[in-house]
């Protein structure tokens, strides 16, 4: 671990960890319906837990540099996870079990709350990941540029990937959670804004893989509490459905190391359009 700049724990995550601990046990120990009310401060506990944890580390965090742009992440959250919503009318990959007993109007009211909490959860613990010693440590040369050929080569798969998703969901679902990232990040760099090839250009992999592995061990979490859930996902992944760690296939894991750069690249995309000038530095997932 690295050597803390600073030591103070803001009192703000001590609440987060109450509301972690709090409806943790009654997410788990409640009968019946319990987790479309549960979800969301569970996971708002998490995130400003780990948001504290990170300010301790490192004596800065997203809700410290700018506390709008912290909640914009809960906005921006939920139209980014219904994309993949809609995704998952063609592959049939996961179901809500406990869907029935809530009317349209309240399901698409207490899922999108419950989705605002993706993207900030991840970022907060891609950062967390990014005060490791180890990453920090990490010293990878190759360099990748958002040139034209890049461009050209992102929208072309991007088409290609989305088609062949289509056509042949049930073997090339996996590539799902590739898709919207071949699809977006060309226009990115196109509109100049932010983009992970701003950090792969001059051989900044860390980023890279603080949001995969911060990523990553959301989705332990995630895949852990919806297991004594109720209501709760479930999947069916063809192929694949063997050896599971909670709901989750283990292979399915693997999804996880990817998951994030679609968000990155929708955050960037957004934030883009309507022109906040303060988004790039506001995620920043290294020490150094």
């Amino acid at each position: 671990m690295n050597k803390t700049t600073n030591k103070y724990f803001p009192n703000y995550g001590w609440a987060g960890l109450f509301l972690i601990i709090l409806f943790w046990i009654l997410n788990w120990s409640l009968d019946g319906l319990r987790t479309h009310w549960g979800f969301f401060p569970l996971w708002l506990g998490y995130t400003i837990f780990v948001d504290a944890v990170v300010y301790s580390r490192k004596g800065t965090s997203l809700i410290a540099r700018n506390l709008k742009l912290f909640i914009g992440l809960f906005l921006i959250s939920i139209p980014s996870w219904w994309l993949f919503e809609l995704y998952n009318t063609i592959t049939n990959n996961w179901l809500y079990d406990g869907r029935q007993f809530f009317t349209n109007i309240e399901y698409y009211l207490l899922a999108s709350l419950s989705f605002s909490t993706v993207m900030p959860a991840v970022f907060e613990t891609s950062e967390l990941v990014g005060t490791f010693k180890w990453i920090n440590h990490l010293n990878i040369k190759r360099e990748i540029e958002p040139s034209l050929k890049t461009v050209w080569f992102l929208i072309i798969t991007g088409i290609l990937v989305l088609v062949i998703i289509i056509v042949f969901p049930e073997i090339f679902y996996p590539l799902v959670w590739l898709s919207a990232f071949l699809i977006i990040e060309p226009i990115n760099i196109l509109m100049k804004n932010n983009s992970i090839f701003d950090y792969t250009a001059s051989g900044e992999w860390r980023t890279v893989l603080a949001l995969a592995f911060g990523c990553l061990i959301c989705g332990f979490f995630w895949e852990m509490w919806n297991y004594y859930s109720y209501p709760k996902w479930k999947y069916n992944l063809p192929m694949l459905n063997t050896l599971h760690v909670f709901e989750m296939p283990l292979p399915g894991y693997i999804g996880y190391l990817f998951f994030p750069f679609e968000l990155f690249t929708i955050y960037n995309f957004i934030t883009g359009i309507f022109g906040i000038k303060d988004s790039k530095d506001f995620i920043r997932l290294l020490s150094t």
